[in-house]
């Protein structure tokens, strides 16, 4: 693998994945929002400074977590099979976005539960 090559490989897959960032985020801020929604009134009393540093923390380590799709992508754009991956990349795009949103479901459950008290 020469450097031209991995090069290459990196900024196709910024290319790639950089403005499905964009999507990723919004998906995962809509299920929040909905979660918030469906559970007002009761949700806004758990509005608090300690909830807004745990949702921006939460956002963070999605975002982390988005990133492991970087080293796999970079790994099999440098090999034989960089134009089979990149037919088929989407997949891991979507299976990653699903398992996410459904990680979020479950956090936005626990922060919006009826009756929940958070600490002020």
């Amino acid at each position: 693998m020469d450097a031209q090559s991995l090069r290459d490989s990196v900024t196709g897959a910024i290319r790639y994945w950089e403005p499905r960032r964009l999507v990723y985020n919004a998906v995962l801020a809509l299920i929040i929002l909905i979660y918030f929604g469906l559970r007002y009134p009761g949700s806004r009393s758990t509005l608090s400074v300690n909830l807004a540093l745990s949702v921006f923390l939460l956002a963070v380590l999605a975002n982390v977590a988005y990133c492991a799709a970087y080293p796999v992508d970079i790994f099999v754009c440098t090999s034989g099979y960089r134009e089979e991956w990149r037919k088929y990349r989407w997949v891991i795009f979507m299976i990653g976005l699903l398992f996410a949103a459904i990680l979020t479901r479950f956090f936005a459950l626990g922060m919006f539960q009826s009756g929940s008290v958070q600490a002020q």
